[in-house]
């Protein structure tokens, strides 16, 4: 297992005017390791294969972590922002599993 420090991007969502809600991104640094690091290739009947990355990370959680797990939206992780898919909860850890590139802000 590979150890990492990385950025983990929160999402609370406000009120910015009279009905308008955006999500607000809080990001917070976890110590943690690196599971699992694979890709796929899909044939989706297109030109060029589609490329799913299914990675899992471990970070060693805090109070806030086990809290908000829910609200997580993305690990950057080797420079890039990597969209969290699902996660289990194993405390004192939180293993992420991510997907594809965060497109969001």
């Amino acid at each position: 297992m590979a150890k990492l420090y990385c950025k983990v991007g929160y999402a609370t969502v406000t009120e910015t005017s009279p009905g308008v809600y955006e999500e607000q991104i809080d990001e917070r640094y976890y110590y943690g390791d690196l599971v699992k690091n694979s890709r796929n290739l899909q044939t989706a009947g297109q030109v060029n294969d589609n490329v799913n990355i299914s990675n899992e990370i471990s970070i060693v959680s805090d109070p806030y972590a086990n809290q908000n797990f829910h609200s997580m939206r993305y690990v950057e992780f080797m420079g890039t922002k990597w969209k969290v898919t699902s996660i289990s909860v194993q405390y004192p850890r939180l293993v992420l599993a991510v997907g594809g590139v965060y497109n969001g802000q």
